[in-house]
């Protein structure tokens, strides 16, 4: 294929971008103005996803930038972080900070962990309140563009969010402080939609009534939205058609975990995988309260922090000195890859070994068997792809086929965004990009995707703190991700040249 052809490939799957008029002081998400989420007169319905922004307290200005620019260029009708907003090994978390969940905070020593004093647990608790407050003056830059705009957004988790020593749930908390959150809040008792963190108990998804559902705070902008509860990072929103009169689609968030104690990155709860089997379904109950779908379930799409390994089949094994090979990542090292032409979009570049979970939770073979037609990940800051793998999906009926999902059966969507951020690894500071996923009535579970690169949309960065390393060659089998804070100095370049010799 010739540039020419590819870019004009390119250009066919891109949506079309249309800056906002000047003089309108409505919401700019027209979900807002609705008040739920909902296709526009238009046909069209747009998500923004921001992956990996992992910056401190002081937030760089050219993150900043980015966020307003692509706000203004797309007018999403609601944005979705999709988990590393906060650098949980910042310098301002020096004292709550922890590696791992399970392990104790920096700022407790054996000898205060096990002291009854209460002067060193007032002094803990009061470097908490700092965690706090610096966790929400990240927050709180990060959201204000959207704020300003009046569109809303949600938010899951990655696996640094929590090393500033908050919880998820903690930061969750924080996150509900501000203007158009719709992550909800929690009910207690145990997650999933078959708990009590639901607003209603679930036995079965026979009815709307049983299908757990709640409705979002006023201030959230989207008033008459329900959204589907599980547990913090994970929850589902259903996307109205443009009358109302049924969910057309679903947007759900996933929480996909940690770090594993076996070693590597870790998996979505039991929980979290049973919400994802159950949801679209669940969705379709509440549908049939308003219309009249007779289909079996919404289709979904799921925005999520990790890829899972099945992204490796958008690849195909190269050799280590072929041009853009990558090494893969743990359970890939040792063998080098290039994307897939076939299989993936043009424009799309591979900058890393995809960084998944060592272990396969069950979560692709769920996506195959539950009406899902596209997943969407961050975590690898270098990676920017997209691609469609086949599935083995046992549909309900020829009508379904046909109807119910069309443009989802011959495969599902994977997309790898890289990070929205300038506080930590990536590619060139120009290629740091958000990315717009818009969704067309006509064909909705096929929807197209753009990269919104800050060189494009914004120009030369203005900050020097944004920088770029390759992983080609320190991927190791027992390494647990990359060191954010390490940058190769030349004899270690050194050191990597000599060993390829």
């Amino acid at each position: 294929m010739t540039e020419l052809q590819n870019a004009a490939k390119a250009a066919a799957t891109r949506p079309r971008i249309q800056p906002a008029e000047e003089g309108d002081d409505r919401p700019l998400s027209v979900s807002a103005r609705l008040g739920r989420l909902q296709f526009h007169q238009s046909g069209k319905f747009r998500v923004l996803q921001l992956a990996d922004i992992q910056d401190g307290p002081k937030v760089s200005k050219d993150t900043v930038k980015l966020i307003e620019a692509s706000l203004d260029a797309t007018r999403p009708d609601i944005v979705i972080f999709t988990g590393n907003q906060i650098a949980g090994y910042d310098p301002a978390y020096a004292q709550t900070t922890r590696k791992r969940r399970w392990s104790a905070a920096a700022g407790i020593s054996s000898k205060t962990a096990s002291s009854k004093s209460s002067e060193a647990s007032e002094r803990f608790e009061d470097a908490l309140e700092r965690t706090c407050a610096s966790v929400r003056a990240t927050v709180e830059q990060l959201v204000r563009p959207l704020a300003d705009r009046g569109i809303p957004w949600a938010v899951t988790f990655g696996n640094h969010d929590f090393q500033c020593g908050l919880s998820n749930a903690e930061i969750e908390s924080i996150c509900r402080e501000f203007p158009g959150c719709v992550n909800p809040e929690p009910t207690g008792g145990e997650s999933g939609l078959g708990g009590a963190n639901s607003a209603n108990s679930v036995g079965s998804m026979d009815s709307a009534e049983a299908a757990g559902f709640v409705q979002l705070r006023a201030e959230s902008y989207l008033p008459n939205q329900r959204v589907f509860a599980c547990e913090p990072g994970t929850f589902a929103l259903p996307v109205a058609d443009v009358d109302h009169t049924m969910s057309v689609l679903g947007l759900v968030l996933l929480d996909s975990g940690d770090y594993a104690r076996s070693g590597g990155y870790g998996s979505p709860s039991a929980a979290a995988l049973q919400f994802l089997a159950e949801v679209p379904k669940a969705m379709r109950a509440q549908s049939q309260e308003i219309g009249r779908s007779q289909e079996p379930a919404v289709p979904c799409m799921v925005f999520q922090h990790f890829p899972v390994q099945q992204y490796y089949q958008l690849l195909k094994p190269a050799a280590a000195n072929a041009a853009r090979a990558i090494e893969g990542y743990r359970n890939f090292a040792g063998k080098h890859y290039v994307l897939d032409e076939e299989k993936t979009l043009p424009g799309s570049y591979l900058g890393e070994g995809v960084s998944c979970p060592d272990a396969d939770s069950g979560e692709f073979a769920i996506l195959e068997q539950h009406d899902y037609f596209a997943i969407s990940a961050g975590h690898d800051h270098r990676n920017a792809f997209v691609g469609t793998v086949p599935v083995s999906r046992e549909m309900a009926s020829a009508d379904a086929q046909t109807a119910a999902s069309p443009g989802k059966v011959g495969g599902l969507m994977m997309i790898a965004s890289p990070t929205s951020g300038f506080g930590s690894y990536g590619p060139v500071p120009q290629k740091r990009a958000a990315r717009l996923i818009e969704f067309d009535i006509r064909h909705p579970y096929e929807p197209r995707t753009q990269l919104l690169e800050y060189g494009e949309l914004v120009g030369k960065p203005s900050a020097g703190k944004a920088y770029a390393y390759g992983m080609t060659s320190e991927s190791k089998p027992e390494s647990e991700g990359v060191d954010l804070l390490h940058r190769p100095t030349w004899w270690s370049k050194l050191l990597t040249w000599l060993r390829k010799k």
